[in-house]
């Protein structure tokens, strides 16, 4: 309920709200009913998944401006009303904004997705020389698209994750907008797809999504006589370079093995990377507890959890400014432990005794 009667409360006054049943077992169907002519149902006999949402879109809609909302997540009332807005510049082809993270329950988590800052301009030059992989994009509940821009990059390919794809397509083919406040709500748990799979899942399925994305924005280049180059691009690519990190992992740390991962939370292994049990830094019941305060804070941390038998200390290269800002940590760091792998992507400290 709480999905669709953020949709039906949107301060825009034209706002149209189709409601997608992709053959759910328990009593959607119900709650749809009970909405009326409010809403357009569209019930599916079988399950078709978000893809097949994404590319049935321009079919379900008759609006200029689509937004999908993830059944888990909320809307903010402002937000297609904001969205609308900045659509106003016909070059605009996508609009987005950060989410309120909220637990299973809807509470607010004091964290943002995504955590860093989202593009807003024209990047179609920057996407030849650099690639379209390294911005930050919100989930699939935090973004608008204009049906123009729909109706070229549609249909999501198989393999591929829809808000990721458009995204990536939107940065070559217009202009992207940013919202600055939030305008939604992402609800954690997990069943989520993708915070519900296993890291090491997530992992090949990542993978497999940045490939795509490069073959088809590198050929889309190509034909329109740009040279790119590929092997660059994956340098920015999130999803390349953690696959980099993990094989690196695998190589420094022996199967079985504990280590401390240091990476601002970004990584979401579930506690488990190739075999390898991966411990947050700092670490409170089981979760990242944030930034340390104080050296003398991060050195207390590290050392409880190597006495708790932590062999290594993976510092990602989310949190490398750590080893610049915690300039006491770092001393201890090369003055107590051999570093056995410095690169972009990782440094790794072998903290056995």
């Amino acid at each position: 309920n709480d999905c669709i009667d953020s949709a039906l409360s949107q301060t825009y006054t034209y706002t149209e709200v189709i409601v997608v049943d992709d053959a759910s077992s328990d009593n959607s169907r119900d709650i749809i009913a009970s909405y009326g002519s409010r809403i357009v149902p569209v019930l599916r006999e079988r399950n078709e998944g978000g893809r097949a949402t994404y590319n049935a879109a321009c079919r379900l809609s008759e609006r200029d401006v689509i937004l999908f909302l993830d059944s888990d997540d909320m809307l903010a009332p402002t937000a297609v009303e904001k969205a609308v807005e900045l659509f106003s510049d016909p070059d605009v082809v996508k609009v987005h904004w950060p989410l309120w993270k909220t637990d299973v329950r809807g509470r607010k988590t004091g964290r943002l997705d995504p955590g860093s800052p989202l593009p807003d301009g024209d990047f179609r030059e920057h996407v030849i020389d650099d690639g379209p992989f390294g911005y930050s994009f919100p989930s699939t509940s935090g973004n608008a698209y204009s049906r123009r821009f729909l109706e070229k990059a549609l249909p999501v390919p198989s393999g591929a994750y829809g808000d990721a794809y458009l995204a990536v397509w939107a940065l070559v083919l217009g202009k992207v907008r940013a919202v600055a406040q939030p305008q939604g709500y992402y609800r954690t748990h997990g069943h989520n797809n993708w915070g519900g799979a296993r890291f090491d899942q997530r992992l090949e399925k990542d993978l497999r999504h940045a490939e795509i994305c490069c073959k088809e924005v590198s050929d889309y280049y190509r034909r329109k006589g740009k040279t790119v180059d590929i092997e660059e691009w994956k340098k920015t690519s999130w999803h390349h370079r953690m696959y980099l990190s993990v094989q690196e992992i695998k190589d420094c740390i022996p199967d079985g093995d504990v280590f401390v991962l240091a990476d601002e939370g970004n990584w979401a292994t579930g506690g488990s990377v190739a075999g390898r049990s991966a411990l947050p830094f700092p670490e409170h019941n089981g979760e990242y507890w944030g930034r340390p305060p104080d050296d003398a804070t991060a050195i207390g941390e590290l050392e409880r959890q190597r006495k708790a038998g932590a062999s290594f200390l993976v510092v990602a290269w989310q949190a490398f400014w750590w080893l610049e800002y915690y300039r006491d940590l770092q001393t201890y760091l090369l003055s107590h432990f051999r570093r056995v792998l410095e690169n972009e992507r990782l440094v790794v400290f072998d903290i056995r005794t």
